[in-house]
């Protein structure tokens, strides 16, 4: 079984919700990035988005468009946040990859090197922001052989084509709270609570939401309307803000910097 289903399932039998961090790839490097992961699932967290670094980010905010651009000038790739995964479960991290990342990248690699790598470094999920279902088609024949959800995005002017985008999916449904780009937000679309309901009309997998969510009060109040809550620009934001630490020679300074993103990802799991 996929571990996002089998994750998901456990969570349901526990009566929680997942939390779903981001984190950019390669952002000072990929070494340290693995450390990450291992810190935020010491923290609780559940599953963890591993986003691509791109120079065209659609989807990003300027919190994740710095630390793409970061991850660029250090010439980081697809296959780096691929086999990223695989280091991290070699070190003993046990929650699933999805992995975060626009269509061009994923059409320069070819689907079938693509695919292989996702199965040899147990990454369980793709989000693809800049893919509308209409043109899923090609790619959906991949993830459904190789056992990797292909997770989309619904936003609240999806409308008529909740339905559509719901029924072709795997894994959850990623439900975005507020229009626009990914970050932090004090006020989210003034109907989020009435679209995330029809999305929950509309399909028997898991909804998570995501854009937008950066404090525990939100956590709390998502995690009361969905199966799990997605926070991205506030912990790469966190990554940001430690980076003097995390990428000080000295090691007891990089052990505080991951001390504190794991402190801020603990009081986001609830």
């Amino acid at each position: 079984m996929n571990r996002i289903d089998q994750t998901f399932q456990q969570l349901k039998r526990d009566g929680q919700s997942a939390l779903i961090p981001f984190i950019t790839v390669g952002d000072p490097d990929v070494a340290t990035s693995i450390r990450i992961i291992q810190a935020m699932e010491e923290a609780g967290a559940d599953l963890i988005e591993l986003g691509v670094p791109y120079s065209d980010p659609l989807a990003d905010g300027p919190v994740i468009q710095r630390a793409s651009q970061r991850a660029l000038e250090h010439q980081i790739t697809v296959i780096d946040c691929i086999k990223a995964a695989g280091e991290s479960r070699k070190s003993g991290v046990n929650l699933p990859f999805i992995l975060f990342t626009y269509y061009n990248p994923l059409l320069q690699l070819g689907f079938e090197t693509l695919f292989n790598l996702l199965r040899e470094n147990d990454i369980s999920g793709l989000i693809i922001p800049d893919l509308p279902v209409e043109e899923s088609s090609v790619i959906a024949k991949y993830t459904s052989e190789y056992n990797i959800h292909l997770i989309p995005l619904v936003a609240p002017t999806s409308n008529e084509r909740i339905e559509r985008i719901v029924n072709s999916a795997s894994g959850f449904i990623y439900c975005v709270s507020s229009l626009g780009v990914t970050g932090e937000r004090a006020d989210f679309h003034q109907e989020v609570e009435k679209f995330i309901q029809n999305v929950k009309e509309a399909t028997s997998l898991p909804v998570a939401v995501g854009f937008g969510i950066s404090n525990r009060e939100q956590v709390e109040r998502f995690s009361e309307l969905c199966d799990g809550v997605i926070v991205g620009s506030a912990i790469v934001r966190k990554i940001e803000e430690v980076l003097p630490e995390l990428t000080n020679h000295e090691a007891e300074r990089q052990d505080a910097g991951l001390l504190k993103i794991r402190d801020f990802v603990r009081q986001l799991k609830l």
